[in-house]
């Protein structure tokens, strides 16, 4: 039996299911990286539901879960009404900008948007914005370059590294006078601690990780805080496109008590 299967283009969205488990260690994880596709934020939209939808297909083949976690932010703007409207039977939960919390924080009215370029582009992440944000200022940056650090290198990264690899996103909001900057892409929920470290008290950082585990629970319905508190996770990839992938992901899979399945 497998509770949840967390999908995104990458490792980056780990820190959903990791949360999930902390919530309920009794719960069947599996998490599934498309790497060979990676990264989504930098493709058309057509391509992302084309490649999404070729996942889900296969997990469903393969595991058949309870529910199908999108950890990636794009994904879910993009392609997740498709999804559930080609696969019916299974529950989605997505995970879109956190949009609503960061407003509720913000008192200089001005939020930064931390993000891919498809999600910043894309029409949902406006509506998002206009709904609950229409009376705040929102600085949007793109960054695939941190995301490519995160998905490649920052597992092996020293301390220093990670700083300075998120201080350009930091000094570009800060410059903008952002109080809050909501982290829109689940790679770098993996450098949350480092960016609210470097941003310091004057900036708050946002997730959506929480609720969405929370919401995931609630779907679930055969959910049982009871059961086998050792259940075991399992991260699968669909490639490897830089050397040092596969090392980096069995680096960060030992270090989280997560099982490496490979290649999917």
């Amino acid at each position: 039996m497998v509770n949840f299967v967390f999908l995104d283009s990458g490792a980056g969205g780990l820190p959903y299911m990791l949360k999930l488990k902390s919530l309920s260690p009794s719960s069947n994880c599996i998490y599934v990286g498309d790497t060979a596709n990676f990264p989504y934020g930098e493709k058309t939209s057509d391509q992302i539901i084309e490649n999404a939808t070729a996942c889900v297909k296969k997990i469903i083949e393969k595991w058949n879960p309870h529910a199908i976690v999108i950890a990636c932010n794009t994904i879910s703007v993009t392609a997740l009404q498709q999804l559930r409207q080609r696969f019916p039977n299974t529950p989605f939960i997505g995970t879109v900008p956190a949009i609503k919390p960061a407003s509720l924080l913000s008192k200089k009215r001005k939020i930064g948007l931390l993000a891919t370029n498809a999600t910043v582009n894309h029409e949902y992440t406006k509506k998002l914005i206009s709904d609950f944000a229409s009376d705040c200022e929102i600085v949007s940056r793109g960054d695939p370059e941190l995301i490519s650090f995160i998905e490649h290198n920052y597992f092996s990264s020293t301390a220093q590294e990670q700083e300075d690899a998120v201080k350009p996103a930091v000094d570009f909001f800060r410059k903008a006078g952002c109080d809050v900057i909501v982290l829109a892409c689940t790679h770098f929920l993996n450098m949350a601690d480092v960016i609210q470290r470097v941003c310091g008290e004057d900036i708050k950082v946002v997730d959506s990780r929480d609720g969405v585990a929370r919401h995931a629970l609630e779907i679930d319905s055969n959910f049982n805080q009871e059961g086998n508190s050792n259940q075991s996770s399992i991260l699968y990839v669909t490639g490897f496109t830089q050397n040092n992938d596969q090392l980096n992901y069995e680096n960060f899979c030992m270090n989280n008590g997560i099982e490496f399945g490979g290649l999917l």
